[in-house]
């Protein structure tokens, strides 16, 4: 199968590495700038520096493969996806804007090909985990949704660092976030539903932000009374970002956000990835709560180093690619996120990543890797609990 990928950074390496790495996929690289190409050249992957502003030129460059891989910023999504219709190829995306979804959907009515935007970590993975644990509930009372890429060793007064791209960390904390309230779909305000929750023995603080949901609300409504998602930080964080957005008002002028944070928040390699889900429910008459935890880490293999949103990004895409290419999805029109099953995400090659290792062999049996199912009552575990043990990555 040929891919062509857009976007030679940080996450288009890692995808890079894995699809050219595997010998499955022809791989074409392009970017407007060629020293970011220069890498995954040396991986071998064909590389082409290419101007995405020109429309007759993009779709060209796409119709050279079966499926493209947006792995642009954000506000790139429609345009590609357009192109991508027009030139008649598959598309795959990691974009968190619910905007930019909506009008995904609509290219792919009636379309001959698949379009599969928002393949990464939230949304992406964190809705195919909340997915299937709301798949064992009769009736569902709330979903919590919880995802963090944090630095590991915060120093700044922030307690934050940039490990993935500005441009849609400035997205985030800026547009309204769909949720569902009392069995309503709701818009509700970034920064606001500030809670805390302590998890091995670090305590986080998580509140609200756009795009982590993808297409739940619409695949639950009318089963979910409360459905939201939230990203996790370090305590004090929310609040000084309220302060740059608010109360300085610099919501009204993103380009300068954007600015004062490449320049005065340094980036790091060195991050953790959390994932929390809680789903509470009924079944078989009793009320029940089932958690989903994971912890993903930086490493090192092979004299590579990836940051942990490399790892859990890259693995999103990938095993969603390689399902569709296996034919375990639909081939052709809109599909959504939660419609990769669990399990077979985590048995894939790519998605191994989430259950500990990405190996090509079957990974271990761990009592931290395993969902957790309790009934409401027993809230007050000790803290050796499962679901509260870090993940070995």
């Amino acid at each position: 199968m040929k891919i062509v990928l857009l976007g030679a950074g940080h996450i288009g390496l890692a995808i890079a590495r894995r699809l050219h790495g595997c010998g499955d996929y022809e791989v074409l690289a392009a970017d407007r700038d060629a020293a970011a190409l220069a890498p995954l050249a040396q991986l071998g992957v064909v590389t082409e520096c290419a101007d995405f502003s020109d429309a007759a030129g993009l779709q060209a460059l796409l119709a050279r493969g079966d499926a493209v891989i947006n792995a642009l910023p954000w506000h790139m999504a429609v345009t590609v996806a357009e192109a991508a219709r027009a030139a008649g190829v598959h598309y795959f995306d990691l974009t968190e804007d619910v905007q930019a979804t909506r009008r995904i959907m609509q290219l792919a009515q009636d379309a001959n090909t698949a379009f599969m935007p928002q393949c990464g970590l939230a949304p992406g993975f964190i809705g195919i985990a909340a997915h299937h644990l709301a798949q064992a509930f009769d009736d569902i009372d709330e979903i919590k949704m919880r995802v963090g890429a944090l630095p590991e060793f915060p120093t700044n007064e922030i307690k934050y660092n940039l490990t993935w791209s500005v441009d849609g960390l400035v997205n985030e904390y800026c547009h309204p976030c769909e949720a569902i309230r009392d069995g309503r779909l709701q818009e509700v305000q970034p920064l606001e539903g500030l809670e805390h929750f302590s998890l091995d023995g670090v305590e986080y603080e998580a509140f609200n932000t756009s795009g982590g949901l993808g297409t739940l609300c619409a695949t639950l409504a009318g089963r979910a009374a409360n459905l939201d998602y939230k990203s996790v930080r370090y305590p004090g964080h929310r609040d000084l970002l309220r302060f740059l957005l608010e109360g300085l008002r610099l919501k009204e002028r993103p380009a300068l956000l954007k600015d004062i944070l490449r320049n005065a928040v340094p980036a790091t390699m060195q991050d953790v990835v959390l994932v929390f889900v809680t789903v509470s429910g009924h079944r078989n008459g009793q009320y029940l709560q089932r958690v989903f935890s994971r912890k993903v880490f930086a490493r090192e293999a092979d004299g590579i180093h990836e940051s942990a949103i490399q790892i859990t990004t890259a693995a999103g895409v990938c095993a969603a690619l390689d399902l569709f290419a296996a034919g375990r999805l639909p081939q052709r029109g809109f599909i959504r996120q939660e419609q990769i099953a669990l399990p077979d995400l985590l048995d894939n090659r790519f998605g191994r990543a989430y259950a500990g290792q990405d190996t090509g062999e079957a990974a271990p049996e761990h009592p931290a890797r395993r969902s957790y199912t309790a009934p409401i009552a027993s809230q007050g575990e000790p803290h050796d609990h499962p679901s509260r043990r870090p993940l070995a990555a």
